[in-house]
């Protein structure tokens, strides 16, 4: 039987993308799927980019998350951190909140993402500035689009806003945090939710195995 093709990449860049992922899961994923999922990843994001500026660097940013996942559902070697993934409708506020403030306090024995089921194209200022405050990196974040491989990679899945947009995948664990969205709130908000939030992640901790 032959194989599928090599996807068309949008941008010749890519292909320095998909050697490097394809050496870093050798073994793993043929370099054909690698190229297939960056392909995809990138015109996930650029669907709704407004600047393609920087689409060739988040799309291998976002194929390395999925991959990491799939290595994650598939058994790999190394993948036995708990992973959490929030999730709300933009990704640009509390998701983001929650995985940067989990990531910061759990340094990386928690596996952590984030994504949007409409995502947007920037994370909001006032987030990013509350956060920072903190001492929170958010330096990599970027809103992503919510993909099967990561929900089906987490333990558990806690939906921020989004409603009944997250697919639902048998043996996770749901969990749903009403916090209220900080799009265009002042920053004195924003913190108001920030802590919000940071007291949901301390709860969260006493149930996760770190």
């Amino acid at each position: 039987m032959s194989s599928l093709p090599h996807p068309a990449l949008p941008d010749q860049r890519l292909f320095t993308g998909v050697a490097r992922l394809a050496a870093r899961h050798e073994g793993r994923f043929a370099p054909e799927t690698v190229q297939r999922l960056l392909a995809d990843s990138y015109a996930l994001l650029a669907a709704d980019a407004q600047v393609h500026t920087h689409l060739v660097v988040l799309a291998e940013r976002l194929t390395a998350e999925r991959l990491e996942a799939l290595a994650k559902i598939e058994g790999a070697p190394g993948a036995a951190h708990p992973r959490v993934l929030f999730v709300c409708s933009h990704n640009a506020g509390r998701s983001q909140m929650a995985a940067a403030l989990l990531m910061h306090r759990t340094g990386g024995d928690v596996r952590v993402s984030s994504a949007g089921t409409e995502p947007t194209t920037v994370v909001d200022p006032h987030v990013v500035q509350a956060l920072t405050e903190v001492g929170a990196d958010v330096s990599a974040a970027y809103p992503k689009p919510l993909t099967d491989e990561v929900v089906q990679a987490a333990d558990i899945v806690i939906t921020m806003g989004c409603g009944d947009a997250c697919p639902v995948v048998p043996g996770r664990r749901y969990l749903d945090w009403p916090v209220p969205d900080p799009e265009g709130a002042p920053i004195a908000v924003v913190r108001e939710i920030r802590d919000v939030i940071d007291a949901h992640i301390t709860e969260l901790l006493t149930q996760l195995d770190v």
